[in-house]
């Protein structure tokens, strides 16, 4: 049975703060197109920080149920290593077929993102050229910047998968996943409206992004549920964002994001696939 108490709690806390947040910043001038204004960026970083905050709320002062449900624990590294690579492949396949079937052109020089750069003020003249630059940063984005993004990853994902994934799964195992999938992507909504992921795409971004994730979530609540961690979805989201906003982005910047790339069909269909393979596996929870 649902606990509708416990789960309406954690997502009208989520929410409001967020979209209260978020709102002020919008009203402020905020808009995420070109390079978003530093403050603007730190805010949102620390937002993804809300749903974390939302569950710690419910559980102490709503529900009273203590920190169980939440799966607050690392386990077996193997999955941490499994994912570290399985995701930046999915990246690869992803831009791979973007390419393939024409709807976006790797842009090698980084032509775009040197101008970009150089609108902003920086001294490009000190950039290092790209056959260098391009294999540094794809290995950051392997071997560093997943430890910090998970940080921020793991504030979303102590409520996302470590609370609200728990409480529907009464509803079944597909409608689950689909529903936090669903509410994952609105959640994103008024960043959304003003150029994030899809720009000039506001309405039809909200619903692609909502697609998104849910494609990419049946992958990673099936590792959640299987390994019991929230920590492990916090790490999965933290190699997601670093491939999401690492190389490829700057490689491919024309691609129309409802169609290719990460945030388009193409990005949603090879999510999908992944995801679909783990539930067809029979669940095993390690040690």
């Amino acid at each position: 049975m649902i606990d509708r108490k416990g789960m309406f709690s954690y997502l009208a806390i989520t929410f409001v703060i967020t979209y209260a947040i978020e709102g002020v910043l919008i009203l402020a001038g905020f808009r995420m197109t070109d390079i978003p204004p530093l403050y603007g960026q730190l805010v949102i970083a620390g937002v993804m920080w809300v749903p974390a905050l939302a569950t710690v709320l419910t559980i102490k002062f709503v529900t009273r149920e203590g920190f169980a449900i939440t799966n607050f624990r690392i386990g077996s590294w193997r999955p941490y290593l499994k994912t570290a690579l399985v995701i930046p492949a999915g990246f690869v396949v992803i831009y791979g077929l973007t390419w393939l079937i024409g709807l976006g052109q790797p842009d090698w020089q980084l032509a775009q993102f040197r101008e970009l750069m150089a609108s902003a003020g920086a001294d490009v003249s000190e950039m290092p050229p790209s056959s260098v630059f391009l294999p540094a940063l794809f290995l950051a984005t392997l071997i560093i910047t997943p430890f910090i993004n998970s940080i921020f990853g793991f504030g979303e994902e102590f409520g996302w998968r470590g609370y609200l994934l728990p409480k529907l799964m009464p509803l079944g195992r597909a409608r689950a996943y689909v529903l936090t999938g669903v509410i994952w992507g609105l959640w994103h909504a008024p960043i959304i409206l003003v150029g994030f992921n899809y720009p000039g795409y506001p309405i039809l971004g909200v619903i692609w992004m909502a697609g998104m994730t849910t494609a990419l979530s049946l992958y990673m609540n099936e590792l959640t549920l299987r390994h019991r961690s929230s920590i492990l979805a916090g790490w999965m989201h933290g190699v997601f964002n670093s491939q999401g906003y690492g190389i490829w982005r700057l490689l491919f910047p024309d691609v129309n994001p409802l169609l290719g790339g990460l945030t388009g069909l193409v990005g949603i269909a090879v999510w999908l696939a992944p995801g679909l393979w783990e539930m067809r596996r029979r669940p095993a929870a390690d040690a």
